[in-house]
């Protein structure tokens, strides 16, 4: 097999969970073959370069091996190399107290933490 469409190599080798995904993510132009805007029947060859932002996450991978069935994650990592630069570390980064979403308002006890540690509103 010379070539495939793009949306069932990115199903195949695992970077989106489903096919109709993968086509959504090259018809909202979130999928680039060799730095152009791929639609889901763009054909992708041995030695392309695809950039996918799938999953909040920019992945950018060279082709290997051109498959069109799904297949085992271990196979399919063999049929591509992946460049994605590594995610910035967050251990440097400042922790902020966080409330969970639908927590509703904070209480007089969270209210109190939040002023000793600083966070809770700015002087005026």
């Amino acid at each position: 097999m010379d070539a495939t469409r793009v949306d069932r190599w990115l199903w195949s080798v695992r970077l989106v969970k489903t096919r109709a995904e993968a086509a959504t993510a090259c018809r909202g132009g979130h999928v680039r073959i060799n730095d152009r805007p791929a639609k889901p029947s763009a054909p992708v060859r041995v030695g392309d370069r695809v950039r996918a932002h799938v999953h909040d996450r920019s992945r950018i991978v060279e082709v290997t091996k051109v498959i069109e069935k799904r297949v085992g994650a271990p196979v399919a990592q063999e049929c591509y190399v992946d460049h994605t630069p590594p995610e910035p570390s967050t251990a440097g980064m400042p922790v902020f107290a966080r409330r969970d979403r639908g927590a509703g308002r904070p209480t007089k006890r969270d209210r109190r933490i939040l002023d000793q540690l600083g966070l809770s509103r700015p002087s005026s």
